[in-house]
């Protein structure tokens, strides 16, 4: 009864929308991990820049965590044993 008239199309149209589903799904999951990176398309390694010692000495002087003497001494300490200053 119900597969008399048409069941061949719906047997040929089944796949074909397996095919566009699992196709959706993948072009989701791509589009989301592209926008999460924040790299606007682009599709470079990004590099992760680490902060030096110095500059974390900076930035915690500037925001008051340390004062002026302990700063000094840090950075003095820092300069004595820089590679190449042995």
């Amino acid at each position: 009864m119900y597969w008399n008239g048409g069941g061949w199309a719906w047997m040929a149209f089944m796949p074909v929308l397996w095919i566009v589903l699992i196709g959706l799904v993948v072009w989701a999951v791509v589009r989301l991990t592209h926008q999460r990176s924040g790299d606007g398309g682009a599709h470079e390694e990004a590099t992760v820049r680490r902060e030096t010692a110095e500059e974390i000495l900076d930035r915690r002087f500037a925001s008051g965590e340390m004062d002026a003497a302990a700063y000094d001494e840090a950075r003095r300490r820092l300069a004595a044993h820089r590679p190449g200053n042995r």
